[in-house]
Parts: C-alpha cells; structure tokens; sequence
C-alpha cells in the first residue's frame, strides 16, 4: 500500500492494487449482509448495498488520511444494526482496512493502539443486544467484530515498525557507502601527498647535486681540465643514481601486489654519513655534530629525519651561496632535535617569499618538512639567523629509552667533527628500515 502523496500520478501497479483492495472490501461487505438478523440465508437487501458503497468509498482516502477513513468506516459500521442488518466480522472488512491503514501510518505505538481500541469498543457496543438475552452466538460474534480491528491494528503497526526497520538500514548504508568513499578518497589525497612528497626529496636532491658539479666543470673547463673530467665524472654518478632512485620508487608504485622480493630499506639516519658524502662531492662541505648516546628510531620517524635532513641541505646547496653548513643532532629522553644552519647570505628557501620577475617561485621544499614531522608527532620551525645564514630545527619523538648502542658514530676528528668530504666509506650503526619511497 503505497503512499502516493505529493499530487503525482500513481504507478498502474498501484491504481491496481487500490481496485483488488476496494472490490474485495465490498464483496465482503455484501456477503455480512446475506446473513440476517434471525440466522437465515436471503440476498444481500438495498441496506447492504448502501453499507457496502458508503464504505468503501472512503478507503482510497485512508493513505492520505488514515484517521478520517477509520472514523468513517466505523460510523458506517455502527449503522448496521439500526438498518436490520446483522454486525458481523465480513460486513466491517472496510473498517478492518481502515484500522490496518491507520497503524500502518501512525506516529507513535500508543496512539496507534489508543485509537484502534477506541474504534473495536465502539463496534462492540454497537454488536451488544442490550435488551435481549445474549447467547453463545451473539458473544462469539461480538468479540470478532471488535477483535478483528485489533489484529488489523497489530499487523499495521508490524508493518510500520519493518518499513521503518528497513528505512534505517538503507539510511546506514547510505551513510556508510558515503563514509567509505570520503575515506577513500581522503586516503588517495594522503598517498598523492606522501608520493609528490618522496619524488620532490628525490629529484631535488640528486638534480641540486648534478647542477652544482655541472656548474663547477663549466666553470673549470678551460683552466682545469682534469677538475673538469672529475666533476663530469662525479655527475655521471650522482645522475646514475638519481635515475636509480626514480627506477625504484616507481617500480613500488607500479606493484599490483606483495613483492616477490622485500624492497630496500628505506634511508634512515644510519645513510646520513653517505648523505653528507654527496653534497661533499658537490661542493658543500658539511660538518656533523651529535649531543647524547643515538638510539634507533622507529622507521617512520627515521625516515622523516634522513628526509629532512636531505631537503635543508639541498635548499642550502640551491639557495644559501655559501660552501658549508652544520648538521647537529641532539639525542634527549623522549625527543631527538635535529638542526641544519648555515652562514650563507641566500636566506634559505623560506625567505624567497615574493620571487622578482622571471625568477623560480618557491618550492614545497619546506612544506614538504614540516608536513613530514608534523605526521609522525614532531614540529619543525625554520627561519633566517640573527647573526646571517638560514637556520631548519626539528624536534621528533622518541621511543621510551633502552640499553641500546648508538645508531650513528661520525667519524673522528680533532674537534668531534666530519664533514662531508671526511665521511666518504663510513657507515656505522643499524641499517634504517622503514617503508620503500
């Protein structure tokens, strides 16, 4: 029984299922009237016609007003008895609908069982031979007549209780199917992030470094020619492996499944002496300080230190205009701060705020830093010096404290110090792990 409110033009299965309903409601209603009054059989008499069609009139109105079709069948059932007619459960089928369609409709439980109930009492008080002896007959008769509204009112609320039942359902799956998809595509943004995020590390790096030695054989290409041939050289290597590097993150991205063969671990603080070695080989001596015994950090937060590590000294290389810088690592309880500074007049990446005309705009170089701590729990600040230079500090968090060795052991020197042209075939403590680029 479909609501079809609104003004629009019911589907034919509907205008159908309205004819079925109307038809057998007034066949019933005309085989009550072929019983009388004295218990005998006589065809249906003009009263049960006029019984028939007054109520069944009203129920193509008990969608839209379930209320008023039930007070109206009712009352034409409580015309029955005064007609000569015998109240019996066919004859009310119209009211039966209607206390059906009712519950079906009602908003709440006991207003639907209040108002049924209130209809059944009437239609007893209508069935009850007040002035005559009441026999075993009469009384069956008058508790179907006001029982079969209750059941109809019980199998109403039944329904309505399912159609709502199945309305949640379909409301949770809605929700849920709008909810995987948001997560689904928030978990695309997030990879989209993590890849442009590993590619810029990546192709900065290595294509910073081959620029460097490009310029530096250009430059010495007249004057010294052997510096020349080992600048070029240097660039073929640092450009093999910029192509190394590119081949591998793509081969990862490129996999439908499980490797067959575990990837290589990703960089970690452990590949930090090599790291510096590069920018050694480019011209940027780099010198490396550490406060405190090192311990392993978890692959994630390893990974984020070697990578912005990597991305403050590329800026110093691209923008800084000086030959060194200073990496310190300072190893506390539950932190490991990480500096990177430099005493370049370039100011760094972050003060390439408002490039002049025809100059590169700024990168995402620091965006890419701080979004990178920011993930794993940490804060990363960066800014010019006071005294001049350009300044990248990050604090990351640390795994409670154990009896561990140190991670990373630079080299000897005099001062406690290594730069990156002192670092080259060193590489000390634990292999990073973590996840492939």
């Amino acid at each position: 029984m479909t609501n079809t409110g609104g003004g629009g033009r019911r589907p034919r299965r509907t205008w159908w299922r309205e004819a079925a309903v109307m038809a057998t409601a007034f066949t019933l209603c005309l085989l009550g009237g072929v019983v009388q009054v004295d218990d005998r059989l006589a065809p249906p008499p003009a009263a049960a016609y006029l019984i028939a069609v007054a109520s069944c009139a009203v129920l193509p109105v008990r969608h839209r007003a379930p209320l008023a079709a039930l007070a109206a069948t009712t009352a034409v059932g409580l015309l029955v008895p005064p007609l000569g007619l015998l109240l019996s459960p066919p004859i009310m089928a119209p009211a039966v609908i209607a206390a059906y369609a009712y519950a079906l409709h009602a908003r709440t439980e006991l207003r639907a069982a209040g108002v049924v109930s209130v209809a059944s009492a009437a239609l007893l008080l209508a069935t009850t031979p007040w002035f005559e002896d009441l026999s075993w007959q009469d009384a069956s008769r008058m508790g179907s007549v006001a029982a079969f509204p209750l059941v109809a009112g019980v199998l109403g609320h039944s329904a309505h209780n399912r159609r709502a039942y199945l309305s949640a359902v379909e409301e949770r799956a809605r929700r849920a199917e709008k909810s995987r998809e948001s997560e689904a595509r928030r978990r695309v943004a997030e990879e989209r992030l993590r890849i442009a995020r590993e590619l810029h590390d990546l192709v900065a790096h290595q294509i910073t470094l081959a620029n460097a030695q490009a310029t530096v054989a250009a430059h010495l290409f007249d004057s010294r020619p052997e510096q020349t041939r080992k600048s070029l050289a240097e660039l073929i290597q640092t450009t093999g492996d910029a192509l190394d590097d590119l081949r591998a993150t793509v081969g990862l991205l490129r996999q439908s499944g499980d490797a067959s063969e575990p990837a290589e671990p990703a960089p970690g603080l452990s590949r930090l002496p090599t790291l510096l070695e590069s920018f050694g080989r480019a011209g940027l001596a780099v010198s490396l300080d550490q406060e405190g015994p090192a311990r392993p950090l978890p692959p994630g937060v390893d990974l984020t230190a070697y990578r912005i590590v990597q991305e403050a000294l590329t800026n110093v290389t691209k923008h800084a205009g000086t030959g060194s810088a200073r990496v310190r690592l300072v190893w506390n309880r539950d932190r490991v701060t990480i500096t990177v500074a430099d005493d370049g007049g370039g100011g760094g990446e972050g003060a390439r705020t408002a490039p002049a005309a025809g100059e590169r705009a700024p990168g995402y170089g620091l965006i890419g830093m701080r979004e990178r701590a920011t993930a794993v729990g940490g804060r990363l600040s960066a800014g010019s010096r006071p005294e001049g230079g350009f300044l990248v500090s990050t604090e990351l968090p640390l795994p409670p404290a154990k009896d561990t060795p140190r991670a990373i052991e630079p080299a000897a020197t005099a001062q406690g110090r290594t730069t990156g042209q002192e670092t080259e075939g060193e590489r000390t403590g634990d292999e990073g792990t973590g996840e492939a680029p």
